[in-house]
C-alpha cells in the first residue's frame, strides 16, 4: 500500500483550494496563448491578403512575357524542323544550299547568327555562318546528346566563340530508313532584351532571365550581368537556385520586395520580376481593432468557463480521493482476509499431526481392545473408539479442503465432474442450511459431461456464489443448483434463489471490484474473483435478477479451455468475500 507524502493531506480543504488556483492560473495562461497565435495568424493572414492583390498582376505580366519568349523560341525551332523536313541530308550537305537557306533565315527571321548540318557520328558536316566551324565534332556535347534523345535542344545562354551572349537551338530528323542527322542554329539574346523591354517597368523594378542554377541568362539592374550569379537573396540568407512558378515576398538587402517567377516549359529558364513592396496600412488598423475587440470577448469567454470548469474538475477530484481513501481501507481489509487466510491454513497444517497422533492412538486402543478377551464392557470401548477415529477423519476431511482452498496457486486442469464439485462445496454450507432451514434443491444433470479445468478454482466460484445465495434468502428460503449439458459437450450450471434481488441500477456494477451490497459486512471481491475466475477457465457468466422476487446466476464452461496457456499462469484470487 502507498503511503501518502509529508504535508500532501487530500482531505485538507486548503489542498482542493491551492489545487483550484493552480488549475485556473494554469488554463488561463494556456488559454492565451491560442488567443495570442490568432493574433499572429490573422495579421500574417492580412499581410498575405495584400501581397496577393499586389503580386497577381505582377504574376500574371510574368506569365504573359514567358508565353512571348516561348512563342519565339518555338517560332524557331518550327523553322528549323521544317527545314529539316523540306531538304534531304545530302542537300543540306552541300555548301552552296545551306548558305542560300540561311540567307533567307536572316532576312525572314532576325536572331540567326550560323546554321549547321551534324551527322550521326556528331561531325559538323556542313556549315553557313561567320565562324571557322566545318569539322568541329559535338559528340560529347550536351546539346548533341540531349537532342538525340529528346528530338530537340534548347540551351541556356553562353559566349563560345561569339563572345557575345547567344543560345544554340537544334532538331533531330530521322527518316525513313532510320538514318538520322541534327540541324543545328545559334541565336543572339537581343530579341530576349527587347522582351523584357516591353514590358514597361518602371526604374525601381528589375526583370530577367536565370536558369536552375541562379546564372542569369539576360543582364538585371540590380542582381548582376549575363552569365554571372544572381545576387538576389531569399530571406538574406540564401540565393535564387531553383524558383517554382508563382510568387514570394523577400527580404533583399535593406528594402522589401516581390518577386513574381514563371517557368518555361520548353527550355531551362525562369523569368523573374521584381518589384518594391509598399504597405497599405490602412485596412490593418481597421482589422487591428476588429482582432482586439474579439480578443477581449473570447478572454472574458474564456475566464468564465474556466472558473466553472474548475470547480467542476476539483468536485470529481475530490470525489475520487475519497474514494481511493475508501478502497484503500477495503484494500487493508481484504488483506487482513488474506492474511486470516494463510493463518487458518497453518493451523490446519499444524492440526493435522495431532490428529494422526490421535488417530493412531485410536486405532492402537482399538487392536489392543480386540486382543484382550477378559475386558469389560468391551463393546462400549469399540463404540468410542471407533467414534474417535471418525471423528479425527471428519477433521482431517475438513483441514485438507481448507488447505485445498487457500495454498492452490497454479492453475491445474483435469477431468472434472461438475456435480462432484457442487456436493464438496455444499458439504462446507451444510450446517448453516440446516440452522436456517434452507432448502438446497438440486437438479443435476446425469450423465453429465467431464470438462478438462481447475477443481480448487471451481471450488471457490460455486463457494462464492452460494455464500452470496444463502446472504440474500430469509430463514426458510429456497437455492436451486441446476446443471445441464450443452451441444458444444461443454456445460451450464444455474444457481438461483429467491431471496431479496438486485436493483436493476446495479446490476451492471457487481462484478467491478470493491462493490458490494452489503455495506461493511462485505469487500465486494467475491462476484469481481468470480468473473475473473470463470474468464481464465474460458468460460462465461451472467446474471438476471428481478429486486424482491430473487436472482439467478448462469455460468458456461467449455469441455476445454480456450487459452489453456494463460489459464496455467492465472493465480487464485485469494479468499471469497463478497
Amino acid at each position: 500500500m502507498s503511503k501518502k507524502k509529508p504535508g500532501a493531506d487530500t482531505s485538507s480543504p486548503n489542498h482542493y483550494n491551492e489545487l483550484k488556483w493552480k488549475f485556473i492560473t494554469t488554463m488561463l495562461a494556456i488559454a492565451v496563448i491560442p488567443l495570442a497565435t490568432m493574433l499572429v495568424i490573422n495579421h500574417f493572414q492580412y499581410k498575405t491578403h495584400l501581397k496577393s492583390e499586389m503580386t497577381s498582376p505582377l504574376y500574371a505580366m510574368a506569365n504573359k512575357t514567358r508565353h512571348s519568349f516561348e512563342l519565339f523560341l518555338e517560332e524557331r525551332l518550327s523553322t528549323i524542323r521544317f527545314i529539316s523536313s523540306a531538304y534531304s541530308f545530302e542537300e543540306l550537305s552541300r555548301e552552296e544550299t545551306i548558305k542560300k537557306i540561311f540567307i533567307s533565315l536572316k532576312k525572314e527571321l532576325n536572331g540567326f547568327v550560323d546554321l549547321g548540318l551534324i551527322n550521326p557520328e556528331g561531325d559538323l558536316v556542313s556549315y553557313a555562318g561567320p565562324y571557322a566551324l566545318l569539322g568541329k565534332n559535338y559528340a560529347e556535347q550536351r546539346s548533341f546528346k540531349e537532342t538525340r534523345i529528346k528530338g530537340q535542344f534548347i540551351s541556356n545562354v553562353f559566349m563560345g566563340y561569339r563572345k557575345i551572349p547567344h543560345i544554340a537551338i537544334a532538331v533531330q530528323h530521322l527518316t525513313d530508313d532510320d538514318k538520322t542527322w541534327i540541324l543545328r542554329a545559334t541565336i543572339d539574346t537581343d530579341h530576349f532584351d527587347n522582351l523584357i523591354n516591353s514590358m514597361g517597368l518602371d526604374f525601381q523594378s528589375d526583370a530577367f532571365l536565370v536558369n536552375s542554377k541562379g546564372i542569369l541568362q539576360t543582364d538585371s539592374r540590380y542582381y548582376g550581368q549575363t552569365l554571372e550569379k544572381c545576387t538576389l537573396k531569399i530571406n538574406n540568407s540564401r540565393t535564387m537556385e531553383a524558383f517554382p512558378d508563382g510568387s514570394d515576398i523577400v527580404n533583399v538587402t535593406t528594402r522589401e520586395v516581390i518577386v513574381a517567377s514563371a517557368d518555361f516549359s520548353s527550355a531551362d529558364y525562369t523569368l523573374m520580376l521584381v518589384k518594391p513592396y509598399s504597405v497599405v496600412l490602412k485596412s490593418w488598423y481597421s482589422l487591428k481593432a476588429e482582432l482586439i475587440l474579439v480578443f477581449s470577448i473570447s478572454f472574458v469567454i474564456i475566464v468564465v468557463t474556466v472558473f466553472k470548469m474548475t470547480g467542476v474538475l476539483v468536485s470529481r477530484i475530490k470525489r475520487a480521493d475519497e474514494k481511493r481513501e475508501q478502497m484503500m481501507a477495503e484494500l487493508q481489509h481484504t488483506q487482513k482476509l488474506s492474511s486470516i487466510g494463510r493463518l487458518a491454513a497453518g493451523v490446519a497444517h499444524e492440526i493435522n499431526n495431532p490428529l494422526a497422533i490421535i488417530n493412531e492412538k485410536a486405532g492402537l486402543l482399538s487392536d489392543l481392545i480386540q486382543m484382550t478377551d477378559d475386558i469389560a464392557n468391551r463393546s462400549k470401548f469399540d463404540e468410542l473408539t471407533r467414534s474417535i477415529i471418525n471423528s479425527v477423519a471428519r477433521c482431517r476431511k475438513i483441514t485438507h479442503r481448507l488447505l485445498g482452498f487457500s495454498k492452490r496457486i497454479e492453475v491445474k486442469f483435469e477431468s472434472i465432474n461438475i456435480n462432484v464439485v457442487i456436493h464438496e462445496v455444499l458439504e462446507f454450507l451444510e450446517k448453516e442450511a440446516l440452522y436456517r432451514k434452507i432448502d438446497v434443491r438440486l437438479k443435476l444433470f446425469e450423465p453429465l459431461n467431464p470438462i478438462s479445468s481447475d477443481f480448487g478454482q471451481l471450488q471457490q466460484v460455486f463457494l462464492n456464489l452460494l455464500t452470496n445465495a444463502f446472504a440474500a434468502v430469509d430463514d426458510g428460503g429456497i437455492i436451486t443448483i441446476a446443471t445441464t449439458n450443452r451441444k458444444n459437450k461443454g456445460i451450464s450450471v444455474i444457481i438461483s434463489d429467491n431471496g431479496c434481488g438486485i436493483p436493476q441500477e446495479i446490476l451492471n456494477n457487481i462484478f467491478d471490484p470493491f462493490f458490494s451490497t452489503k455495506k461493511e459486512k462485505g469487500t465486494g471481491l467475491g462476484l469481481s474473483i468470480t468473473y475473473g475466475i470463470i474468464n481464465k477457465l474460458g468460460g462465461q457468466i451472467s446474471v438476471e435478477s428481478t429486486e424482491g422476487k430473487g436472482t439467478s446466476f448462469t455460468i458456461n464452461l467449455p469441455d476445454k479451455p480456450n487459452n489453456k496457456k494463460e489459464a496455467n499462469h492465472g493465480q487464485d484470487d485469494s479468499h471469497p468475500a463478497h
